[in-house]
């Protein structure tokens, strides 16, 4: 019989290696190939001998000899293929690992490549907001230097000439009017549609790049956002809408009016297939549009359309909440366009009642709509009703910084009319800094008591007031340049504050907080 070499330790078995332990395990199978035929050759000779016990019992242990045999040959061929695996496991653990140091490389690389832009982009960006603050700066000084030639054409303005209003006064913005909730928002609430945050954030975003006019910044984010919801949710979809409306006032800002109205009339039929015709996302979309038709002077068309945000309005919100006193500012702008006096004396009369109801005596947007109604008595020469109005927005303004009124606390238009009255008993006018002040103490730098003062004393003038006029022309004079020198000084320290933010801080930690949100174009 062969004989076969087996590892005599266990000491010896743990150093082998797969090489090594493949080519022992091909031996043993051929030792016990070897084994087999031997113990084979041996169980046909006792068959055939003629002592049957002892054959028998010597066959017997020969059976089981050669089942080991068969069970060793099996497990041999087990560790064989089990071998060839592991090989092949490795292969492919060797051709991962060297794909991933690729890839590590690639991604380093990457990393080089985003640093590297980075840094090109925030020194761009900073180069930038340098030149924007100089050009501020410019226009500013600018504007300083053109002032005392363009205060008498503002004032004559003001006076209510029987031009067409502007946009701006058309459709004022709810930043002066105070910090309220952005109508578009409150109202999507109730009406069970919520704009999701990312498109909330997405037109600040946006507004902010319009603002500073980078339109070529503003119009592909908006394109590519509205290309993706689009693919995402399909094109029905009021998110849709809500995008298609963010992306027509990008357009109305550049005076694209064509496109931007082919952009609302899609945002409207959207949201009023999948909302409702009466849902407050529709009322949105009708200001929108309406505006945008005041924009271009179409008044009679941007009329019914305003007129069916503020039935939306009144349904959702109530005829008491303040945005339909808004909504009811808009329509009366442009009936007083169309030289429709009594319908716009109705509709600032109810948004007055509105504002002071719900929002208090002393809100901006009391003074406001006041000061609008007076315009409108100005054009239809009711000049003592508009005189009555202009003097109760100074003097609310006036109790508002300094109380109740009396015989040592008087608003500015009674030191104007007292002056008038001086002058023909002969005495000498006293300049308007010793009646108390007023211009430097009082907090005029808000458009509408400014706007007032000058609409006052362009009112005194045309009734021959002369020195009460010049009185609150000269008022409304130096609390204007003292805001433009307020407004300088702020300038000033931004600029500074600037500069050393360009030296300390990456652009990249600081924090932009955008709210915008106008009355005319609610935006979403």
């Amino acid at each position: 019989m062969s004989t076969m070499v087996y590892p005599r330790s266990e000491e010896a078995l743990e150093r082998l290696t797969q090489d090594e332990i493949v080519l022992n395990t091909k031996t043993v199978m051929q030792g016990l190939e070897t084994l087999r035929g031997e113990h084979a050759q041996l169980l046909t000779s006792l068959l055939d001998c003629t002592q049957p016990p002892a054959a028998q019992e010597k066959s017997g242990l020969l059976h089981k000899s050669l089942e080991a045999i068969e069970l060793g040959l099996g497990e041999a061929q087990v560790i064989i293929a089990l071998s060839g695996h592991l090989s092949a496991v490795e292969s492919e653990k060797q051709k991962l690992r060297a794909q991933v140091r690729r890839l590590c490389q690639e991604n380093q690389w990457l990393r080089d490549e985003l640093a590297g832009t980075q840094h090109k982009l925030q020194r761009s960006e900073q180069s930038v907001a340098q030149l924007e603050e100089e050009k501020k700066h410019l226009e500013f000084m600018n504007q300083i230097k053109k002032f005392d030639d363009d205060v008498s054409q503002s004032e004559e303005k003001a006076a209510g000439e029987t031009s067409k209003d502007s946009l701006d006064d058309l459709f004022p913005n709810d930043d002066d009017q105070g910090q309220a909730q952005p109508s578009g928002e409150v109202a999507a609430q109730q009406g069970g549609y919520e704009i999701p945050a990312r498109l909330r954030t997405l037109h600040n975003l946006v507004i902010q790049y319009a603002s500073q006019g980078r339109y070529e910044v503003a119009v592909p984010l908006c394109k590519q956002a509205l290309e993706d919801l689009e693919k995402t949710s399909g094109h029905d979809h009021p998110d849709v809408a809500t995008m298609l409306n963010i992306l027509a006032l990008v357009y109305r800002d550049q005076n694209k009016y064509k496109e931007a109205a082919h952009l609302l009339n899609d945002a409207l039929a959207i949201r009023e297939k999948t909302l409702g015709k009466d849902h407050p996302a529709v009322a949105a979309t009708l200001n929108n549009l309406a505006v945008l038709y005041g924009k271009r002077g179409k008044y009679k068309e941007a009329e019914p359309l305003c007129k069916r945000a503020l039935e939306i309005r009144e349904k959702v919100l109530g005829k008491y909440h303040p945005d339909v006193a808004k909504q009811l500012n808009n329509l009366a702008l442009l009936c007083q366009n169309q030289g429709k006096y009594e319908e716009v004396e109705y509709y600032y009369r109810q948004a007055l009642e509105i504002y002071q109801s719900k929002l208090g005596a002393d809100d901006p947007n009391v003074a406001k709509t006041k000061n609008n109604l007076a315009t409108c008595y100005l054009k239809q020469g009711k000049f003592k009703d508009a005189e009555s109005l202009y003097k109760e927005i100074l003097t609310r303004a006036h109790e508002k910084e300094f109380g109740s009124v009396n015989n040592d606390n008087k608003p500015i238009w009674m030191h104007a009319e007292e002056r008038e009255e001086s002058k023909w008993k002969k005495k000498e006018a006293s300049p308007c800094v010793e009646y108390g002040s007023w211009y430097k103490a009082c907090k005029v730098d808000s458009p509408t008591v400014n706007t007032t003062l000058k609409s006052l004393g362009a009112l005194y003038r045309r009734q021959g007031k002369l020195q009460a006029a010049e009185t609150l022309e000269e008022c409304s004079t130096k609390t204007r340049k003292q805001v433009l020198v307020i407004h300088y000084q702020v300038l000033v320290i931004h600029y500074q504050v600037l500069d050393y933010l360009l030296d300390t801080t990456a652009w990249s930690e600081l924090e932009i907080k955008v709210y915008v949100e106008t009355e005319g174009s609610e935006g979403l």
